[in-house]
């Protein structure tokens, strides 16, 4: 087995349920693989280290210029960034593990993402994405080979069993005004059922929910917390992140409905229900409220699912990857 030494950036959330660095590392560890846990921006906490020289260079990594990240590290094999740093490096592979395309996709911020991203693979870094379908959507928008965009899930750590199951539970990611349009109905099924409508959305988008009445707001951070009382979880999103929070709610045993997209039919389906349209959401989520044979096999299908997806398997494609960027 091929020895090899990373540096993991524990700054970029490989996930949008939380931040699944620290447990992705902790796998990492067991599997024989040579760890430098890195912050190329935030607080360095116990058995962490700060990216030297990061005061001077970390603006200029984010644009892929300045100094070698693995030359200030002083020997590793890779360097895996997960967030918006892409630091040159001279001698290591660097990996960069992309959880949010909204950046790639046309916009203010697109060009701002895109040439650095170009820059670092054309010096040799490889681009890992969560899906098949995120990988087309990242050689179409960079213009990229196959090898140099591969499929690595991220971690996703598991969440308690609800204790008190009410309340309908929305992942909202990307299609806030959707969403707006759909409270009217959710609240009054959760209302009818006795139970509330949670909304779990990112600050931005809860400015533009204030104050629509019918729903309760809860920040990102919150998710783990409010499953405890999801009766069902509905994930709404653009198709721009990894399904995290469905697949959380699915490893807790919370029956799932999300909307039909390509990235949901590759790593949802036959787990969670995946409807077409808005009326046939209020109609599954109805079907799915209560008791029965459609409620039980979404619980045990949802933790089948699930198990794909923990720190241990996510540890597994990582270290394998590394492996293969640093034998060939």
């Amino acid at each position: 087995m091929i020895p090899v030494r990373v540096a993991l950036d524990l700054d970029g959330a490989l996930e949008s349920f939380g931040d699944s660095g620290d447990a992705l590392a902790d796998a990492l560890d067991t599997l024989g693989i040579d760890l430098v846990r890195l912050r190329t921006s935030g607080v360095a906490g116990p058995g962490e280290r700060v990216a030297p020289g990061r005061t001077l260079w970390g603006p200029w990594w984010r644009r892929s210029w300045g100094r070698s990240l693995d030359v200030l590290l002083g020997g590793v094999d890779v360097v895996h960034v997960t967030g918006l740093a892409v630091p040159p490096t001279r001698d290591a592979r660097l990996l960069v593990s992309l959880d949010d395309l909204r950046p790639l996709r046309s916009g203010p911020r697109s060009a701002s993402r895109v040439a650095p991203l170009r820059r670092a693979v054309q010096r040799g870094a490889v681009i890992a994405v969560s899906s098949h379908v995120a990988a087309r959507e990242v050689r179409e928008a960079l213009t990229l080979g196959r090898d140099q965009v591969r499929v690595a899930a991220p971690a996703v750590v598991a969440a308690a069993a609800p204790t008190r199951p009410v309340d309908l539970v929305v992942n909202v990611t990307g299609v806030v005004e959707t969403f707006r349009t759909m409270v009217p109905t959710l609240s009054s099924l959760a209302t009818r059922r006795g139970g509330r409508l949670v909304a779990i959305v990112s600050a931005a988008a809860a400015g533009h929910l204030r104050g629509v009445p019918g729903v309760v707001i809860e920040p990102r951070p919150a998710a783990r917390r409010v499953l405890a009382g999801a009766r069902l979880a509905l994930h709404l999103s653009d198709g721009a992140r990894f399904p995290s929070f469905a697949i959380a709610a699915l490893g807790a045993g919370v029956p799932t409905v999300a909307r039909a997209t390509a990235v949901n039919r590759e790593l949802l389906e036959g787990a969670a229900r995946l409807v077409d349209d808005d009326v046939a959401v209020v109609t599954a989520l109805d079907e799915m409220w209560d008791e029965g044979p459609a409620r039980s096999l979404a619980r045990a299908a949802g933790r089948t699912r699930a198990a794909d997806f923990t720190p241990d398997a996510a540890a597994r494609g990582y270290a394998s990857l590394y492996r293969e960027m640093v034998g060939g």
